[in-house]
């Protein structure tokens, strides 16, 4: 029996060995005498420096003034008018409809995005953009609108509306 002891004793011996021995044999080994040499970091390089000189031009990130343009005439809006209800929405907004002829003179029907129906005639204000009518056609208004441009000048420029069926 005491034989039986001494050769279990021998196997749980052996069992206790070190399973990774050999992986922290070879990792000593491997890691030895291998230097590697790092390159210095690149010079900084300096930025030039950048300045921005707007001079005359207006201010991007500022609304535009309503005044009225610079000395030297040219258009202008009547800026003291009081607004209809269809100087409220934009062109693209406002839809043409249709079409009235009342004693030999031709009126269209304008809808605006609430869905009410103005009837107007050459010469009526329409749009957010000082928006006059010119002319009206089976099929189309014709506007002169007046807007101002990147410099704060006023300008008009021409607009129409056709027929949405």
């Amino acid at each position: 029996m005491i034989y039986l002891w001494l050769f279990a004793l021998a196997l749980l011996a052996g069992c206790a060995q070190d399973e990774f021995a050999d992986l922290r044999a070879y990792l000593a080994q491997a890691g030895q005498g291998v230097q590697q040499k790092l390159e210095p970091l690149p010079p900084v390089k300096t930025q030039e420096e950048f300045s921005y000189d707007p001079g005359e031009l207006p201010d991007p990130f500022r609304p535009r003034s309503m005044k009225a343009a610079k000395s030297g005439g040219g258009v202008q809006p009547d800026l003291t008018r009081p607004k209809g209800p269809l100087e409220q929405d934009p062109l693209d907004g406002l839809r043409m409809v249709g079409t009235i002829e009342k004693g030999g003179r031709l009126f269209a029907l304008v809808r605006r995005p609430d869905n009410t129906l103005y009837r107007v005639a050459k010469g009526d204000h329409i749009g957010q953009n000082f928006g006059v009518i010119l002319s009206i056609s089976e099929s189309s208004i014709e506007i002169k609108e007046i807007v101002q441009d990147g410099g704060g000048d006023w300008t008009e420029s021409k607009a129409s509306m056709a027929l949405q069926e």
